[in-house]
């Protein structure tokens, strides 16, 4: 009964596939790609044979309140920034501690940071992702989709990957936008940054070594300043900050901006961009450096570089904590 149900279940789900090879433009991909990569041009033809797209979604029976006009920030890291991510992040890096101090030794990044990306991306590897990433990738590329080039080259790379770590494409499970592993690297990514930390041939993202030397990797192409400042909360007059761009692309002289001071002395004095926290009943306003803009790299919003930071000093915070208690 139970081999039954499966090759029924195996039927359904070739019924839902579509064959992607009708399409002109996944002829020439396929083309493309086994005269790029030397990869068997008939693999290529079975792979998008069958392509499994998303189910639509239904439309919504009613109409949604918009969220309120403030408290963007609050709703954002409602989840992300705890005090029990922030103890699990600290049990992770006490747990994995040699290669933490491996990464930070080799890359100058510190170890919190490294572990935030982690547990903000997949919790520590709770939620790597249960979407078939050969099927998503192939759906933004050759679908209506506004970044169909860019999945096309997501695509390549990661056809190209699969054939040199001898993976099945179809085995490989990641987020919806095709993201892998405990840190969620795109495709491109993966093979530009991903680091085999243990030696056996293969950069593994699903497990925690080559994961984390694969982020402190990351951050360091992109410039990360060793011993240099993230981020600190800044003072300026009034509830709602307005009157200058904040955000990562805008970048201040310190003594040009009058009236907004660090909450405590910060011994940085480059250019900084101003980062603005929309909260229920006010404006939180934050200096970013640098290495602010390095994790913005990892993904391009402010608050998601905000939330790693926070997070970061929250596991920081932990560390010390059960240090004293021994």
């Amino acid at each position: 009964m139970k081999k039954i149900l499966l090759t029924l279940l195996l039927l359904f789900t070739l019924l839902q596939a579509k064959d992607y090879t009708k399409k002109p433009e996944v002829r020439r991909f396929i083309h493309e790609v086994s005269r790029e990569y030397h990869i068997d041009r008939h693999t290529l033809q079975a792979l998008f044979s069958h392509v499994r797209e998303p189910k639509p979604k239904p439309l919504p029976k009613r109409h949604y309140a918009p969220p309120p006009k403030h408290g963007s920030w609050d709703r954002y890291i409602r989840f992300k920034v705890t005090t029990q991510r922030a103890k699990e992040g600290a049990a992770y890096i006490r747990k994995h501690s040699k290669v933490f101090a491996d990464a930070e030794k080799r890359y100058g990044i510190p170890q919190v940071y490294l572990a935030a990306i982690i547990g903000i991306e997949t919790h520590y590897g709770r939620n790597v992702g249960k979407f078939h990433v050969f099927d998503r990738l192939a759906y933004l590329a050759f679908g209506s989709h506004r970044r169909s080039r860019f999945y096309r080259g997501e695509l390549k790379h990661f056809l190209h990957l699969c054939k040199r770590q001898k993976i099945n494409p179809r085995n490989v499970k990641g987020s919806s936008s095709g993201a892998i592993g405990l840190c969620q690297f795109i495709p491109s990514n993966y093979e530009a940054y991903g680091i085999d930390y243990n030696k056996d041939g293969r950069v593994t993202l699903q497990r925690t070594g080559d994961a984390v030397m694969s982020v402190a990797n990351y951050f360091y192409h992109n410039r990360w300043q060793k011993g240099e400042p993230v981020a600190i909360r800044v003072h300026y007059r009034g509830n709602r900050f307005s009157g200058l761009k904040t955000g990562y692309k805008h970048w201040y002289n310190r003594q040009n901006l009058k009236g907004i001071t660090p909450v405590k002395s910060w011994n940085y004095h480059k250019r900084v961009c101003l980062i603005k926290l929309d909260r229920k009943r006010y404006d939180e306003l934050w200096y970013g450096a640098k290495n602010f803009f390095v994790i913005t790299r990892y993904n391009h919003s402010s608050y998601y570089a905000m939330a790693v930071h926070q997070l970061a000093m929250k596991i920081e915070k932990e560390l010390k904590r059960s240090k004293k208690q021994k």
